[in-house]
């Protein structure tokens, strides 16, 4: 069954989906929320799921951090064992059952140093899915994201394709946007520039970034969802980006300095830094 074309939906699948995963070095906590859905979905089968990455554990994390971040890889896993910490303390119960549900989807992942090589791609094959998700994964060549006949699709925390690159959320705050928005996408060669199955969006106002954020996760995880319900259902269209918005180049990871005008300004009750730059553009 090929991947349908731009606009073309695929016949309807009579049995559940099966769906491999492609994913980062660790699951980031919303990430098992997403698989935990999947896993627990009746129709989807997910069959496979891989993590690139040296290994696995907190040490292979703080150096994957540490090559990533530098000296801000120490507060950046404090700050998520502290909010792991927190999470716990309000809501025990929830925690440890999800804990307890996620256990057997986490038992399909491997971690391999590279998911475009020969015996991974050949595993991917014998898994035989229907379609790929990538949730917080590497970018993935060609070889790999056209093997399930139904292509792949990707989650973009941010609104394609103006909002496209590293931490849009942030940048979407800082520049003063309305909204925060989240992309479903079929994944192409580009980064970030595939035929959009669905999206979601977030009241920013005066929330504060932690809150957006985990606001915008949640609705991510809901749209994902029921575009790969939609995939199964043969209902899904795929729409090419609109060519005629505004391309910006692919933003980047935050930097002090625009992490600490970002937030004074919101303590200042100041407009968002960006918010002018935006304006003449």
């Amino acid at each position: 069954m090929p991947a349908p074309a731009a606009g073309q939906a695929p016949a309807v699948l009579q049995r559940p989906i099966r769906i491999v995963y492609f994913a980062g070095p660790y699951l980031e906590p919303s990430a098992v929320r997403f698989v935990t859905l999947l896993d627990e979905h009746p129709d989807i089968e997910f069959v496979l799921g891989l993590c690139q990455g040296e290994g696995a554990g907190l040490g292979h994390r703080l150096r994957n951090l540490w090559r990533r971040r530098g000296l801000v890889a120490l507060p950046v896993l404090g700050l998520d064992v502290a909010t792991a910490l927190w999470q716990f303390l309000r809501h025990p119960r929830e925690t440890l059952d999800l804990r307890r549900r996620s256990a057997r989807a986490l038992s399909r992942f491997v971690t391999v140093p590279d998911v475009h090589a020969p015996e991974v791609l050949a595993r991917v094959r014998a898994a035989t899915p229907d379609l790929g998700v990538v949730y917080g994964g590497p970018i993935l060549r060609p070889e790999l994201f056209t093997i399930p006949p139904l292509g792949t699709l990707g989650i973009h925390h941010g609104r394609a394709p103006q909002y496209r690159g590293k931490k849009t959320t942030f940048w979407e705050m800082y520049n003063g946007e309305r909204t925060a928005g989240v992309t479903i996408q079929r994944v192409n060669p580009g980064i970030d520039t595939g035929e959009i199955v669905r999206r979601g969006e977030v009241e920013i106002g005066r929330k504060g970034y932690s809150r957006v954020w985990r606001e915008v996760e949640d609705v991510g995880r809901r749209v994902f969802l029921e575009a790969i319900l939609d995939v199964r259902r043969g209902a899904a269209r795929f729409v090419p980006q609109d060519g005629s918005a505004p391309r910006t180049p692919l933003y980047r990871q935050p930097r002090a300095r625009d992490i600490l005008r970002f937030w004074s300004s919101r303590l200042m009750g100041r407009p968002a830094p960006g918010a002018a730059t935006r304006a003449q553009s």
